[in-house]
């Protein structure tokens, strides 16, 4: 994939699945043992739990005779990647001229495909233009790893078992309805398959045969790509009488801590607040929405409300979601970020942003324990920090908040 996605996003339904298997993880064999032998060992152990789900004897046949154990995917898994990248980054990184011309050019050429798809779960075309091109390039590139490969292997490698056990059942139930042969079901190293990069759970729950062939299709059908995305998307929430958001002007003296997703009311109340559209921009009606400043108080303002959180269902990224937003935005022709981003920032590495999260605690800010990653808690940290020393209480990590944090210690 151009830009990896693991959309780890049915984990729970995988484990609900689990939960009515024979058995559990099976026992791995000593180490001395060659793994590729240990791995033969896992894979009968699980054959035997499949065959007590219900998976039939020529599905065990065709989909783990021939398994084979991938090192890449359990490479990619552990990867932890130290350096990271600016929001603005990202976004200059997939919202490309050439992808949302593509991706325009895409719209027209399914016309009658997407249509359909927004008739039917009230999803419109350029969102899963954008979800489309994000994932997949529009197809260029949605892997090619054997499915069945890739979850037994990380089934096997255990950091994730109960999980990729979860989603290599899943994936045995697909291919034992007849959808898919086991040599088209290709996909990431994640297991994540497709034109949109379904995890096979998610496939089971929410993939649909748009054009009536009998089979659902996301590999080859575009009907059955666009209709099974936007289902995606409606049974997890969007409302097709909303949009997702827009960029916004604050009023002078906003409380850079209000800009939180916690933080909810309706786009009239943000409105009676003096919150304001960029240039012409029509007002949105919204009933539950947030403000984002995903660069910090420097940087530029959305106003998101429930079908922005519903792409955070797919893959829960913030940046992910707000790329997904602006590059349908795009594709139906509006206009790009205007505010200007803080291009003089950059984001923390990996080990620096363990070390902030060391040192709020330190300093008696509770972060949680420190994990290289920004999330609620220690955003909740970070502006506790910055209020206590009189900066703008935005919770966005920089590399003078670092030192600063760092100071007399």
């Amino acid at each position: 994939m151009p830009l990896p996605s693991l959309h780890l996003r049915s984990a729970l339904l995988a484990l609900a699945v689990l939960s009515g298997c024979a058995s559990g993880p099976a026992t791995q064999a000593p180490t001395d043992v060659p793994i590729e032998q240990r791995f033969a060992q896992w894979v009968a152990n699980y054959r035997e739990t499949a065959r007590a789900a219900g998976i039939d004897e020529a599905t065990l046949h065709s989909a783990l005779d021939g398994v084979q154990l991938r090192h890449r995917a359990v490479e990619a898994d552990r990867a932890q990647p130290e350096f990271t990248r600016t929001v603005w980054d990202y976004l200059d990184a997939v919202i490309t001229p050439q992808r949302v011309a593509t991706g325009q050019q895409k719209q027209l050429d399914l016309r009658l495909e997407a249509e359909a798809a927004t008739a039917r779960h009230g999803v419109p075309g350029p969102i899963l233009m954008a979800v489309w091109g994000i994932e997949s390039n529009y197809g260029g590139n949605y892997g090619d790893v054997p499915v069945i490969d890739a979850l037994a292997t990380l089934g096997f490698e255990g950091r994730r078992e109960t999980w990729a056990r979860g989603e290599l059942l899943s994936a045995l139930k697909i291919l034992q309805q007849g959808d898919i042969d086991r040599a088209r079901m290709i996909g990431s190293w994640a297991g994540a398959m497709g034109q949109t990069q379904f995890m096979p759970s998610s496939y089971l729950a929410y993939a649909v045969d748009a054009d009536g062939d009998g089979r659902r299709d996301i590999w080859g059908s575009m009907a059955d790509v666009l209709a099974s995305t936007a289902n995606y998307l409606a049974k997890s929430g969007w409302r097709a009488d909303e949009g997702w958001g827009l960029e916004v002007q604050l009023p002078a003296g906003f409380d850079p801590a209000r800009a939180d997703p916690a933080v909810l009311q309706s786009s009239a109340q943000w409105a009676a607040e003096g919150v304001r559209s960029m240039g012409d921009a029509p007002w949105p009606s919204l009933a539950d929405a947030a403000i984002l400043m995903p660069a910090g108080a420097r940087g530029p303002a959305f106003m998101v409300g429930r079908n922005y959180r519903t792409i955070l269902r797919y893959n829960n990224s913030a940046s992910y979601a707000l790329t997904v937003c602006l590059l349908a935005q795009r594709i139906g022709g509006g206009p790009g970020v205007q505010a200007p981003w803080p291009l003089d920032l950059r984001a923390l590495t990996r080990g620096e942003m363990l070390a902030l999260q060391a040192a709020l605690n330190r300093r008696g800010f509770d972060s949680g324990p420190p994990d290289g990653q920004m999330g609620p808690a220690t955003r909740k940290a970070l502006r506790a920090f910055q209020s206590s020393v009189g900066w703008p209480a935005d919770g966005h990590p920089t590399a003078e908040l670092l030192q600063r944090l760092q100071q007399d210690q």
